[in-house]
């Protein structure tokens, strides 16, 4: 997909525009939470969804540990973002360790408690598992767990995808044919792994469109709050950190003040090329940290309603 003489005059006014000034306010965001797993953690899960809400976010979703750890605490954090703000909640769902039938009267609860959008996950295998395996009368995969999803209600589906390919994946055309097989079965949107190189997004985009996916897909931006947890994040999940970013991180680990600085500039400038490429809408991963998304969606434009950028 070449870029539109539209995208190519935002790339030059991106190089002769100061920082972010002047953007055009047509930016829509999400965040990602975990769930707490103490009050503390919660409460500062908290204040994090309290100070994103008057960003006016598009949703808020809430993660789901692997083999289910977390659901009822997923739950309750869902519940109070769907009964105490004005933002839709997004649930994580995955098939592991469940059968059809737990899976589906999740998903009831969900809908009947008003959640109206799902994040659909085949999911990680559990600790000590060599790899993935699906419940003999569970969903086998994230498109069977979509398909299931739209026999219950017409949920709103978000789900993931792969720029650098999904770790148990054969190869990129495996990866993308499993990505079309989740928008055929219902999918809404694609929300990707996080990566550091907007030119990586851009290949995946081109990638996906030229395999018959026609559907929305967001990038997934993770600013580093920890450059070691970063690294064995990515190493998990196969994502390639450049060389200049370990460069400009060497040194501040016990600097956390400079680091988040070094980190919001990163992002937002990522951002901000992204934008230059036609991208208009950012899922944040903030695991559960409001600062860093905050500054970065302020140079970005999106302001609280009434705030002027």
């Amino acid at each position: 997909m070449s870029p539109t003489l539209d995208q190519m005059r935002e790339a030059q006014r991106a190089l002769e525009t100061p920082l972010f000034s002047g953007l055009a306010g047509d930016i829509e965001v999400s965040f990602e939470f975990f769930p707490p797993k103490t009050e503390k953690m919660g409460e500062t899960l908290w204040q994090s969804v309290k100070t994103l809400e008057p960003l006016d976010p598009r949703f808020i979703s809430v993660t789901y540990g692997a083999g289910g750890s977390t659901r009822e605490r997923t739950h309750e954090a869902v519940r109070r973002i769907v009964s105490e703000t004005k933002v839709p909640a997004a649930a994580h769902l995955t098939c592991v360790r469940a059968t059809r039938d737990e899976v589906d009267q999740v998903a009831r609860e969900y809908w009947d408690e008003g959640v109206r959008h799902i994040v659909a996950l085949r999911g990680d295998a559990p600790d000590g598992a060599e790899g993935y395996s699906p419940h003999p009368n569970g969903y086998e995969n994230a498109a069977d767990l979509i398909a299931g999803l739209k026999r219950i209600a017409d949920f709103e589906i978000s789900v993931a995808a792969y720029p650098e390919v999904h770790p148990d994946s054969t190869d990129r055309q495996a990866d993308l044919d499993n990505l079309k097989r989740k928008f055929d079965a219902g999918a809404t949107r694609a929300i990707t792994q996080f990566f550091f190189e907007p030119e990586c997004f851009f290949d995946f985009r081109d990638k996906a469109a030229s395999a018959g996916i026609e559907g929305e897909i967001v990038p997934g931006i993770m600013p580093v709050l920890s450059f070691a947890a970063v690294q064995r994040m990515s190493g998990l999940c196969g994502t390639a950190i450049p060389e200049w970013m370990e460069g400009l991180f060497d040194g501040l680990d016990d600097r956390p003040e400079a680091r988040q600085l070094v980190s919001a500039t990163i992002a937002a400038e990522m951002c901000r090329r992204l934008y230059a490429g036609g991208v208009r809408q950012f899922h944040f991963y903030t695991l559960n940290r409001a600062e860093l998304s905050y500054a970065i969606c302020h140079m970005l434009g999106v302001r609280p309603q009434g705030e002027k950028a």
